[in-house]
């Protein structure tokens, strides 16, 4: 080597530590937040108080991330390539190659069979919960994703099943009245999410999913009306059923909040923010009040009679 000569640094973006950002950046922590929704069961039971109840939720908590990262890394596995003609989709770590797919893949295997594990050392119920959500999102990974009306229902299962995860976890039975504002709840958002998505392609002509040509902004409408509608209706019969129960006026008037708070989400739908739910709940503050004003006024017709 003569004294001109230099040597090439290496290429940080192959460095170990870059690498394992990047596959952390991949598992996408930021959707973890979805799984606070292992929690209502038990808060709706009223048994939120406990510890035991906490600490199998926690656990509950814990095994929908892992599943869910893994999950995300077979998606952006087999999506890399169309990721990489999107505008924005292309900067995430598999598809910009900033993570090599064998080692998406083992890790994504890894995640799967973790949550598995985890779950088990809860509850049985907590496995099979576990497992129908796994074989669920594979199924949409793998092409279900492209099928109309179907795709919307494999996103809102997402959603309830992590709600009845919190049940199967630490032993809550499960009302009907539970089972109906999750899921028709759920299919409010995922319909919202969708009808969001399409003003956005409306509005920019940005490609945000194929399975988008196949909705009209009418029929997402009606969809998430409907489940806006029965979501609302069951959630007030169940409010005058705790109030049978508690012989607190509370859960009614908790009504008010809840479907003013639904009205306010509505409108967010409605000016195409919610292509991302979390960040339209971040963001608007009418909708933060409402939310605690409804958890306050439920909270305390559950647990202070």
């Amino acid at each position: 080597m003569t004294a001109t000569e230099t040597v090439a640094p290496p290429d940080s973006r192959t460095s170990p530590l870059h690498i394992t950002g990047s596959l952390f950046a991949a598992l996408r922590p930021r959707q973890w937040t979805k799984n606070v929704l292992v929690l209502a069961a038990p808060f709706a039971a009223g048994e939120l108080g406990s510890v035991p109840v906490l600490t199998q939720s926690a656990v509950a908590f814990l095994a929908f991330a892992l599943a869910a990262s893994g999950i995300y890394l077979v998606n952006d596995i087999r999506d890399r390539e169309a990721d990489r003609q999107h505008p924005v989709k292309r900067d995430r770590p598999i598809a910009a190659g900033r993570v090599p797919v064998w080692l998406a893949a083992t890790t994504a295997v890894v995640l799967l069979c973790a949550a598995l594990g985890t779950a088990a050392w809860v509850a049985l119920p907590l496995v099979g919960v576990l497992a129908v959500y796994e074989a669920v999102q594979l199924a949409y990974c793998f092409g279900l994703k492209h099928q109309p009306v179907i795709e919307m229902g494999i996103v809102a299962s997402g959603f309830l099943l992590r709600a009845i995860a919190g049940g199967a976890a630490t032993g809550i039975a499960l009302s009907h009245w539970f089972l109906l504002v999750s899921g028709f709840g759920s299919l409010f958002v995922v319909a919202g999410k969708r009808y969001a998505e399409v003003v956005l392609v409306a509005d920019t002509g940005r490609e945000v999913r194929r399975v988008l040509d196949a909705y009209t902004h009418s029929y997402l409408r009606f969809v998430w009306i409907t489940a806006a509608s029965v979501m609302m209706s069951s959630y007030a019969l169940w409010a005058f059923d705790i109030h049978e129960v508690s012989d607190s006026r509370l859960s009614v008037l908790s009504v008010v909040p809840f479907v003013l708070a639904v009205f306010c989400y509505g409108l967010d739908v409605d000016r195409g923010r919610a292509g991302a739910p979390e960040d339209a709940i971040l963001v608007d503050r009418t909708l933060q009040v409402l939310g605690l004003l409804w958890v306050g006024c439920l909270g305390a017709a559950l647990y202070l009679h």
